[in-house]
């Protein structure tokens, strides 16, 4: 089976989150595995066009869409936003992993972008955010989330 090109997004407070999931695909002893869209370095831009275009390109070449939501991640509009945006726009299946552990979206920290747009919510968590990966596809209008069931089969309590 191949892996799924995958755009994780983020705001810049979050970015030890975005690295720890790159150091569970590293792990072989942890089952974790995506093909990282992501831009590979950091951008030593201050253009926002330019920035822009290098997302979109790289975006552009994602079926997946992975939004990391902490705390103020609602509040971020130039690019954790737009970049969501640019994922709609392609068509991408959206999931939305909470950074707080909770299992199904809150309106707190959930950008209102997300909502009701047939995007599934999951916590920040290798096996879960995996099986979403190779399993989740998007649902009609509204928002989706995984019973227990699905976690106690991959091993959580």
């Amino acid at each position: 089976m191949s892996l799924a090109r995958t755009f994780v997004g983020f705001s810049s407070t979050d970015i030890n989150y975005y690295r720890l999931m790159t150091a569970w695909k590293a792990n072989t002893n942890i089952d974790f595995d995506f093909v990282d869209c992501q831009l590979q370095n950091s951008i030593n831009s201050e253009n926002e066009v330019y920035i822009k275009k290098l997302c979109r390109e790289r975006i552009g070449m994602a079926s997946k869409f992975i939004q990391l939501i902490g705390q103020d991640t609602r509040h971020k509009y130039k690019y954790v936003r737009w970049e969501a945006e640019v994922a709609i726009e392609k068509g991408c299946t959206i999931i939305g992993v909470n950074l707080n552990a909770a299992r199904k979206m809150e309106q707190d920290t959930c950008p209102p972008i997300l909502r009701d747009i047939g995007a599934i919510f999951i916590p920040f968590s290798p096996y879960i955010i995996k099986y979403a990966i190779e399993n989740y596809s998007m649902g009609p209008e509204d928002w989706y989330y995984y019973g227990n069931e699905i976690y106690k089969g991959l091993g959580y309590e």
